[in-house]
């Protein structure tokens, strides 16, 4: 696979946090561009993006850590891996997308990989966004005065 960009992010949560609200599928629209409803089906996310289902799946987990969500259509797939580290009382989260293009789609190889860049590049940020806009106590921080 080549990878089309490598994001990452620092929350201002903990880990089992942030790992929560990440794998919470059916509220990763909050976060997911375009994305406006995911509905799971054993390690099958089914995502209804641009008038359509798409399908991806959940191919590695090791809990806590890192989940791969793979996606094939035609001959192109993408392999998006999210990675959650650690750091205190906060969290890094990285994510790596990858995509391979195969047959007829070869010559469209880059410009693929600029639209998932330009397409899914701002997830990691939307993320933090969602997750630091509730304060620790589950209460929403926006408008809030202090």
């Amino acid at each position: 696979m080549t990878t089309a960009f490598i994001l990452s992010a620092t929350i201002d949560r903990p880990a089992a946090e942030v790992w929560a609200r990440l794998t919470d599928w059916p509220a990763a629209t909050a976060w997911m561009p375009g994305v406006r409803s995911i509905r799971v089906n054993d390690d099958e996310l089914i995502f209804h993006t641009r008038g359509r289902d798409r399908t991806g799946r959940v191919e590695t987990v090791e809990p806590g850590r890192t989940v791969v969500v793979h996606s094939a259509q035609g001959g192109v797939s993408a392999a998006y891996t999210y990675t959650c580290v650690p750091d205190g009382g906060r969290t890094t989260v990285t994510l790596t997308a990858d995509c391979r293009v195969e047959g007829v789609w070869r010559p469209f190889a880059g410009l693929l990989r600029t639209a998932i860049r330009r397409t899914d590049g701002g997830q990691v940020a939307a993320l933090k966004r969602v997750i630091e806009a509730v304060s620790p106590d589950g209460r929403s921080s926006a408008g809030s005065s202090g």
